[in-house]
């Protein structure tokens, strides 16, 4: 993704922040929407009588279309327009989002959740690129990133807040509904305030590429879904496996020698990014995985109100917020590596406190595990995005953003395959099963301290720089 503009004026002040505004309502919708959903779960399971399969889909049918397109839609608004692309994704988005809230089936809602992820896949990488665009001084755009961030963390945070606030008011159809006049807000806003900007020169479409991720992606998460319900040593899920190994063997082949790649492998031999990339994955699997059983247990085997289980998790968020923050100042005066460690162990803590849950658990013991996670979640964001980019050549960083937003996408709907799976194949019951679950993902935390430990020592910073210079060797080649 090429952050070079052709604006079609100049703006005052508040035009820019007329824009930056505009770019972070759109930032509000899709990050409630990755974990507003959740609340709502054990609601749309009784009304369209799902199957916790079909519970997992309505996330992730969401999550997966989003990782498939994030990447693609920053070079089609590049290439064709910011500005109209933001605004078709707009309009896909609170499209789906009304379809969603009018939804007959599980059918209907899982395929109009994709339907709202296609344009929610233009929503952030594109506001992103306007917002780089828009602000063309350093400390200017510095500190319109940074309030990119915290909007985009508080907003998820938030999410299951909100979302028990509208089940329990209006009705799980509400959670949807609520984005159609934002979204229409945001469409008359950038029509009357973001100007248009391109890339100066487009990159071309890499349509193999877009297929193969689709073919990697799609089959690795159905499998995993669908393992308990056919079997795992099923023909059907074998074959899926197989297919996801061979799209992910044919993405490597091709994208090493394709001139403009969708997924450009090369950013994959600096170490430092790769280890922030796995983390990535890793993380977003412990975030979802614990929105989607902590749902579960609250609301089907404790009977908490959607409401109330809202008000429980909130610690969570509060935790969450306040730790991104602090975060930020980590990174900077200490480096990556203590926020990182430390993030991997409160994750395990809050996650391994759960283990010890069952039909009489008291609040101050779940609160107490909340706060934990969300602290380890919150103190994981600033560190990773500076780990995926350092070391970067300044050619490659839109790039490198781009696969990292995708890889945590990813984590998303794996981490709600995976734990939705383990719960869905045991046969002694919600928590005993959820119990198995929690040990998966306090092994996630402990993962993303070990996996700090390796992408941010000096070994890994040494050969980051020599794969930045080794980039930009080749990029000042290709241009000759």
């Amino acid at each position: 993704m090429s952050f070079s503009a052709v604006p079609s004026r100049e703006l005052s002040p508040r035009g820019r922040t007329i824009v930056l505004s505009t770019c972070l309502v759109s930032v509000v919708v899709a990050g409630l929407d990755t974990t507003i959903a959740n609340v709502a779960l054990p609601s749309i399971q009784k009304a369209l009588h799902a199957p916790l399969s079909g519970l997992q889909w309505v996330v992730d049918a969401y999550t997966l279309v989003i990782a498939c397109l994030l990447m693609f839609s920053g070079s089609v608004a590049d290439r064709f327009g910011r500005r109209r692309v933001f605004q078709v994704g707009l309009g896909l988005f609170s499209l789906g989002s009304l379809l969603c809230g009018l939804a007959p089936s599980l059918g209907a809602l899982v395929a109009f959740r994709a339907l709202q992820a296609v344009g929610g896949a233009m929503l952030n990488p594109v506001a992103m690129s306007i917002i780089a665009a828009t602000f063309t001084d350093s400390k200017e755009r510095a500190r319109a990133v940074g309030a990119w961030g915290a909007v985009a963390g508080l907003s998820g945070a938030v999410g299951p807040v909100l979302g028990g606030l509208l089940v329990s008011g209006l009705g799980w159809r509400s959670i949807f509904w609520v984005n159609v006049p934002v979204g229409a807000l945001a469409i008359y806003l950038t029509q009357r305030f973001v100007p248009e900007s391109k890339a100066a020169r487009g990159k071309r479409f890499d349509p193999l590429g877009q297929l193969l991720v689709i073919a990697f992606l799609g089959p690795v998460t159905a499998a995993v879904i669908e393992g308990p319900r056919y079997g795992w040593s099923s023909p059907f899920i074998i074959a899926l496996f197989v297919l996801a190994a061979a799209a992910v063997a044919g993405l490597i082949a091709t994208e090493s020698r394709c001139a403009e790649p969708l997924v450009d492998i090369r950013v994959f031999r600096s170490p430092a990014f790769s280890g922030a990339a796995i983390i990535s994955v890793i993380a977003l699997m412990s975030l979802s995985g614990f929105l989607f059983l902590n749902t579960l247990y609250l609301q089907d085997v404790r009977g908490y109100s959607a409401l109330h289980t809202g008000l429980l998790l909130f610690p969570m968020a509060a935790a969450m917020a306040a730790c991104a923050m602090i975060s930020g100042r980590i990174a900077v005066t200490r480096a990556a590596r203590p926020a990182f460690v430390l993030a991997g162990l409160l994750l395990a803590a809050g996650t391994g406190l759960l283990l010890g849950t069952g039909h009489g658990t008291g609040s101050w013991y779940l609160v107490l595990a909340y706060l934990l996670f969300g602290a380890g979640f919150g103190l994981v964001g600033t560190p990773l995005t500076n780990t995926a980019l350092s070391g970067m050549p300044r050619d490659q960083a839109g790039v490198a953003a781009a696969i990292a937003s995708t890889c945590r996408q990813t984590g998303g709907a794996v981490g709600v395959a995976v734990s939705g799976s383990i719960v869905a194949g045991g046969s002694a019951g919600f928590i005993a099963s959820s119990h198995t679950a929690w040990t998966f993902l306090t092994g996630c935390g402990i993962a993303t301290a070990l996996l700090a430990l390796l992408s941010t020592g000096r070994w890994a910073r040494t050969q980051a720089e020599r794969s930045a210079r080794r980039s930009s060797t080749h990029a000042l080649e290709a241009t000759r």
